[in-house]
C-alpha cells in the first residue's frame, strides 16, 4: 500500500511538472508591438473596440480591404498590400481578438458583429465603396457584405473563401469545440502550431521559420486565444446559396489546387452561385495561395482590380 501511495504521490509530481513545462502564458503587448506593430497611431478604435489597422497607398485612390482568415493576422498579405498600394489605397486590419487587435469588449465575434466592424471601419477612414480582399472566412465575410451591402463593395476577391457546409461544419449549427482546441489557451507548444499550419501549404518548405514565429507570437497576444474558441463557438453557418445569388459586384476566386482545408473543387459551387464570377486556379498550392507564392497569385488579381468599373475613392 505505502508503495503504491508513493508512485501515486510521484505520478501527480510528474503530472504538475509537466503541466507547469507545457503551460504556455500570453505574452504582453509590449514585447509583441516593437515586433508587429508599423506605428502606435495604427492601433484606432472602431464600433467600441480597439483594431490595428494599416492604411497605405494614395488616399485618394481606389479603395481595397483586406480581410484576413481565421487564427491570422493582416501580415498575412504584406506582399500583396505592398505591391497593390502603388495604385490603390490598402486598407488590413486584425479581427478583434487577432493579431494586435484587441479582443471585443461586447464578447461577440459573430459574422454580424465583424460586418459591423469593418463598415464602422470604412466610415471612420470617409470611404464610401471599396473592393474586398477576403481569404478563407475573411472570405465569407467579404461576400456577406456584399450581399448585405451591394451599395459599399466594387470588387470582391475570394482566397479559397469559407462559407459552405464541409465536415463538422452544418448548416443552423455551430461546430463543437474539441478539448484539444479548448486546451490550447493554456497549452501550446510551438511544434504543435507548426504541425498545424503545415497543411495549409502545398509545399511544406514554404512554411518558414520566420512564418511560424509571427503565428506563433500572435496567438499568444492578451487575450487572442480565447478570442478564437470564441469565434469557432459563435459560428453558425447559413446556407449560402440565397445570398451569394444577389451580390452584383464582380467576383474573382483564388484557389491553389491543392488545398487540404477548403478544397479548391469548392469553387464550383461559388461559379454555380455567383453572377459574375471568374477562377483562378494555381497548380501545387494550398490554403494560402498569397502566402506561398505571392507574386505569381498576385497577377489575376492586379489585372482583376485594375479592370473598368472598379470605382476611385472621392
Amino acid at each position: 500500500m505505502k508503495i503504491a501511495l508513493v508512485v501515486l504521490a510521484l505520478l501527480c509530481v510528474g503530472l504538475i511538472a509537466l503541466g507547469f513545462w507545457l503551460w504556455t502564458p500570453d505574452r504582453p503587448r509590449a514585447e509583441l508591438e516593437p515586433k508587429y506593430l508599423a506605428s502606435p497611431g495604427d492601433m484606432i478604435e472602431v464600433a467600441g473596440t480597439r483594431l490595428h489597422v494599416r492604411d497605405t497607398g494614395p488616399k485618394d485612390a481606389p479603395a481595397v480591404v483586406m480581410l484576413h482568415g481565421f487564427g491570422a493576422s493582416l501580415h498575412t498579405f504584406e506582399p500583396w498590400a505592398q505591391a497593390l498600394s502603388a495604385d490603390h489605397r490598402v486598407i488590413r486590419f486584425d479581427l478583434p481578438g487577432a493579431g494586435l487587435s484587441e479582443p471585443d469588449p461586447t464578447g461577440l465575434y459573430t459574422d454580424a458583429r465583424s460586418m459591423e466592424i469593418l463598415l464602422a471601419l470604412l466610415d471612420r477612414l470617409g470611404i464610401p465603396r471599396a473592393s474586398l480582399v477576403g481569404h478563407s472566412i475573411g472570405g465569407r465575410l467579404a461576400w456577406s457584405v456584399a450581399a448585405a451591402h451591394p451599395d459599399r463593395v466594387d470588387r470582391l476577391v475570394l482566397v479559397a473563401p469559407d462559407g459552405f457546409a464541409s465536415p463538422g461544419f452544418e448548416y443552423g449549427k455551430a461546430p463543437e469545440t474539441s478539448l484539444l482546441v479548448k486546451s490550447m489557451r493554456y497549452v501550446l507548444p510551438k511544434p504543435m502550431l507548426r504541425a498545424s499550419l503545415v497543411p495549409a501549404y502545398g509545399d511544406p518548405k514554404a512554411l518558414t521559420d520566420a512564418t511560424v514565429d509571427r503565428y506563433y507570437d500572435l496567438m499568444l497576444a492578451p487575450g487572442v486565444r480565447d478570442a478564437m474558441i470564441a469565434r469557432m463557438e459563435q459560428t453558425v453557418r447559413d446556407d449560402p446559396r440565397p445570398a451569394l445569388r444577389t451580390i452584383t459586384a464582380p467576383v474573382l476566386l483564388v484557389w491553389g489546387s491543392d488545398d487540404g482545408m477548403i478544397p479548391a473543387i469548392n469553387a464550383q459551387d461559388y461559379l454555380r452561385e455567383l453572377p459574375d464570377a471568374r477562377l483562378a486556379t494555381f497548380t501545387g498550392l494550398g490554403h494560402v495561395p498569397h502566402e506561398e507564392a505571392p507574386d505569381e497569385t498576385l497577377v489575376p488579381v492586379k489585372a482583376f482590380l485594375a479592370e473598368a468599373g472598379a470605382r476611385p475613392a472621392p
